[in-house]
């Protein structure tokens, strides 16, 4: 027989580890002084000390262990304790498979996005066709442009058109502490419905347009990129069109912002 002080040395195990073991009942002492308290184990428990780290590598709990101690167990029972751990650790592999290929395409994007931001940004003239997007507009406070923003994203998802990586933010003004919104997803068909809330149909098209491409903090009151344009576009003799509403083009998605700002393409449209 072996004090617990010496079973604990030739098992590898810590005493702590063997009275946790002892309290679970995946390993009882042979034995137990009952005047002191001491506990005892035998020579031949330490197979069973082997047997059950055997049983941890292949990813059993110590609860699963337990029933492969007994000695009357059935060979079914075994089989099929044994299958189902085989089929759970699979599909573990092939989640870890999925979550490592995510993974892989996150950095992919951040070297591209990193690249893009390093970039020294020039204001540009370009031209915007007409794009079939589902849209909300409301008035509303500047800080619910999040909620706007995923309440389009899933009606959109839950007709089955996959969440475009790129979202549009409409400025149409302010009135008082609230702004007029208009966000948009980009879809590509047309067989969505629409509902009071949610419009399909065509964002017009934008026949010349001052473009910055700059990192934007969408809550800021004030956007200093927008004071650049407006300054480029005096400096250079042009003039904005009239009745026609800046845009903000997201061009990374929600789940590749990091911190605050986003990789942002402003709209300014031109006479």
């Amino acid at each position: 027989m072996l004090k617990i002080g010496e079973f604990a040395r030739l098992s590898g195990l810590t005493v702590k580890t063997l009275h946790y073991y002892d309290r679970i009942g995946l390993l009882k002492p042979n034995g137990v002084d009952v005047s002191s308290g001491y506990r005892f184990y035998t020579e031949a428990q330490l197979l069973t000390v082997k047997r059950i780290a055997a049983f941890k590598e292949q990813g059993f709990k110590l609860e699963e262990i337990i029933p492969f101690l007994e000695e009357e167990l059935p060979k079914d029972h075994v089989r099929e304790r044994l299958l189902a751990k085989q089929d759970e650790l699979r599909r573990l592999i092939e989640e870890s498979e999925r979550q490592l290929q995510g993974i892989d395409e996150r950095l992919y994007r951040a070297a591209a996005f990193a690249d893009a931001q390093e970039e020294e940004h020039a204001v540009t003239i370009r031209s915007v066709e007409p794009q079939l997007a589902a849209s909300i507009r409301d008035t509303v406070p500047i800080t619910q442009l999040c909620l706007l923003l995923d309440e389009v994203s899933q009606y959109v998802r839950s007709h089955d058109e996959p969440s475009a990586d790129k979202l549009i933010v409409i400025k149409h003004g302010h009135q008082g502490n609230e702004a007029d919104l208009e966000v948009a997803v980009p879809i590509t068909r047309t067989a969505i419905p629409g509902t009071d809330r949610v419009r399909i149909g065509y964002l017009p098209g934008l026949p010349s347009a001052a473009s910055l491409v700059h990192r934007c903090d969408p809550y800021r009151d004030c956007c200093p990129a927008a004071e650049r344009v407006a300054s480029w576009i005096h400096a250079n003799g042009y003039a904005r069109a009239e009745g026609m509403a800046a845009r903000e083009v997201y061009m990374t998605s929600d789940q590749d912002v990091y911190g605050r700002t986003r990789l942002t393409e402003l709209l300014i449209p031109l006479k």
